[in-house]
């Protein structure tokens, strides 16, 4: 569909033979929880972004590509935009305004099974800002709602755009655990984008450098059954990869050193558990899943330290990649 219509729109046949072929970068935003890193594991076809039933879990900008014959599609996941409470908020909304302005097209999730609250219209007031970018609106988990209940709410999305003195370019519905409508999600977005050649190679599914995925997937595992008492006070950060020595080539080991870090010394005892239970857990969890994302065994060496008050101290937060 993407390239027929673009086809009809031009008038010299010459061009005509040729598809016109589109790559450029979209940015899905959303209050917590609204489905955004499973919109972007769906639209790439892998797991990129750190899925997690908790917020600000995505703190880098970490890039899905969805390669198609007619388009390259790069998804710029931004933090959560929020009301700051402490320097590490306001570094955040910092980077996800300079995010939106720069991309070709913005997604605003907005969840099927919840109305539109004060979260939503504080981003949406955010959005309205923004004039030159495209904004589509994605209504997410659809699965879960009747066709009642995602009419009202389509309507209430269009209201809310004419409300703050916007058009929505598209609203969509979308259910990316089944799969529903992602692939028209992708034809919706591509025609949003700019001319121009694809700007990675084939295999390239993130930019994320290999060392912060797998500190997100550590980070991951580690907030696990323990969010309430510790909401987002770790950090994790890989010190190093080095390939195991004397290996034979067929039978490669990857030893992988990384720190967690957290704010009080009390905490310790919450991260590695009664006998080092729970962080042996967080060991066996997280290896599984940067073995799958590497492709090779690895040895995974945890160490738990305190790096006090870390959300507060800029020199901290620089040394921890934010």
């Amino acid at each position: 569909m993407g390239a027929m219509s673009v086809r009809s729109q031009s008038t010299e046949p010459s061009e005509s033979s040729e598809a016109v072929h589109r790559a450029g970068f979209a940015c899905f935003v959303g209050r917590p929880n609204a489905g955004k890193s499973t919109l972007t594991n769906a639209l790439v076809g892998q797991k990129v972004a750190i899925t997690a039933n908790q917020p600000q879990t995505t703190r880098h900008t970490v890039r899905g590509i969805v390669h198609r014959e007619d388009a390259q599609l790069i998804l710029v996941d931004t933090p959560g935009l929020h009301k700051p409470r402490t320097l590490l908020g306001e570094r955040l909304n910092d980077v996800v305004r300079t995010t939106w302005a720069e991309v070709d097209v913005i997604g605003f999730c907005l969840p099927a099974n919840e109305k539109i609250g004060p979260g939503d219209r504080f981003i949406a007031k955010e959005l309205a800002g923004i004039r030159k970018t495209p904004k589509i609106a994605i209504v997410t988990k659809t699965d879960l709602v009747d066709s009642k209940t995602l009419a009202e709410q389509l309507i209430a999305i269009d209201q809310l755009g004419k409300e703050l003195g916007f058009e929505w370019a598209q609203i969509v519905p979308v259910s990316a655990v089944g799969d529903k409508q992602v692939k028209l999600l992708a034809d919706l977005l591509v025609p949003l984008l700019p001319e121009g050649p694809a700007l990675y190679p084939e295999g390239d599914l993130t930019d994320e450098p290999e060392q912060v995925m797998i500190a997100e997937l550590i980070r991951e595992a580690a907030l696990e059954g323990v969010r309430d008492e510790l909401p987002h006070s770790i950090a994790v950060v890989v010190e190093e990869m080095l390939p195991r020595e004397d290996r034979p080539a067929d039978k490669p080991l990857l030893d992988i050193h990384a720190n967690l870090f957290i704010e009080r010394p009390s905490q310790k005892g919450i991260i590695i558990g009664p006998k080092g239970k729970r962080l042996k857990e967080v060991g066996i969890k997280s290896r599984k899943q940067i073995e799958a994302l590497l492709g090779t065994p690895v040895f995974l060496d945890l160490h738990v330290k305190v790096a006090k008050d870390w959300q507060r101290d800029p020199k901290q937060l620089r040394r921890l990649g934010f």
